[in-house]
């Protein structure tokens, strides 16, 4: 669940998450974002156990910036409204200096002396002190920093939740029962591999010592050993899905991820690997 605003610096992961595990996507309703399932308000509450959050509106960084505090009020999470020493800039998606100051001072400052605040970051901003609103305002509306370097590429993407504008996580996963690991990387099971192998290429990144060792190989898989793999991915065949595996699962998925940057769309690290394939019975070839 996320409840941070819409961010300008990097693309949000919470619509793979929520693909991936059913996760609530949470924001501010204000926002105005795609895909969220729980948009917040002002004094809702997000439940848990026995026990729940209460939203804070606290706009100023963004007008969507939320804080959340513990129903006992012994604990408050005030994502980029009050940072480390500091506080969220001002200077764009309707960020306002002194609607910042008093979500600060009337939303979080007003806790309880025993609460404790868990901010969302260090950062440069001026807050506390003898400062007032008026010394506040002007040292923010003078920071002169230059936008996020990604901006234009991230506040869209994350308008949407982080769902890819062309639905491209959701057609690639359509080959396959795909699932994904806590890192986000297409996984499929030894079983289901061994079930439609004459529809996939196999791709084994292990060396070629392993290859003839007494683990063997899957029969028809190709031996790619991982070092090679930049060099020679042009021999995986583009015609059908590819599901990468070696011993456990480890080498393959970073293999994985390189094929992905190469542009192939349908392919998936087999979860597990040859241990797994092994531990289910499933057919080898062991040397001569």
């Amino acid at each position: 669940m996320s409840s941070t605003p819409v961010h300008a610096d990097h693309v949000s992961g919470s619509w793979r998450l929520h693909r991936a595990t059913g996760c609530a996507i949470a924001l501010a309703a204000v926002a105005g974002a795609e895909n969220v399932t729980l948009p917040l308000r002002h004094g809702d509450r997000v439940s848990f156990g026995g026990r729940h959050l209460v939203v804070r509106a606290t706009p100023g960084h963004t007008d969507g910036c939320l804080s959340v505090v513990l129903d006992d009020h012994s604990v408050a999470f005030t994502g980029d409204a009050l940072l480390v020493r500091g506080c969220g800039r001002c200077d764009f998606q309707q960020g306002d200096a002194s609607t910042l100051y008093h979500s600060i001072t009337g939303q979080l400052l007003s806790l309880p002396d025993h609460c404790l605040l868990y901010p969302a970051h260090d950062y440069s901003g001026r807050l506390g002190g003898e400062a007032d609103e008026r010394d506040f305002v002007g040292y923010m509306e003078n920071l002169h920093l230059p936008h996020p370097n990604r901006i234009s590429v991230a506040v869209p993407a994350n308008l949407r939740s982080g769902r890819p504008a062309d639905g491209g996580l959701e057609e690639a996963d359509d080959w396959a029962p795909i699932e994904r690991s806590y890192a986000g990387l297409p996984e499929l099971t030894a079983d289901w591999v061994a079930g439609h192998r004459e529809a996939l290429t196999l791709v084994d990144v292990r060396s070629e010592a392993e290859v003839q060792g007494p683990d063997g190989r899957i029969p028809g898989s190709l031996l790619i050993p991982l070092p090679e793999l930049q060099r020679r991915a042009d021999e995986i065949p583009t015609d059908r899905p590819t599901v990468v595996l070696c011993h456990s699962g480890s080498r393959s998925a970073l293999a994985t991820q390189h094929l992905q940057k190469k542009g192939l769309t349908q392919v998936a690290n087999m979860r597990g690997g040859l241990r797994a394939w092994k531990a289910q019975g499933l057919p080898l070839d062991q040397p001569g």
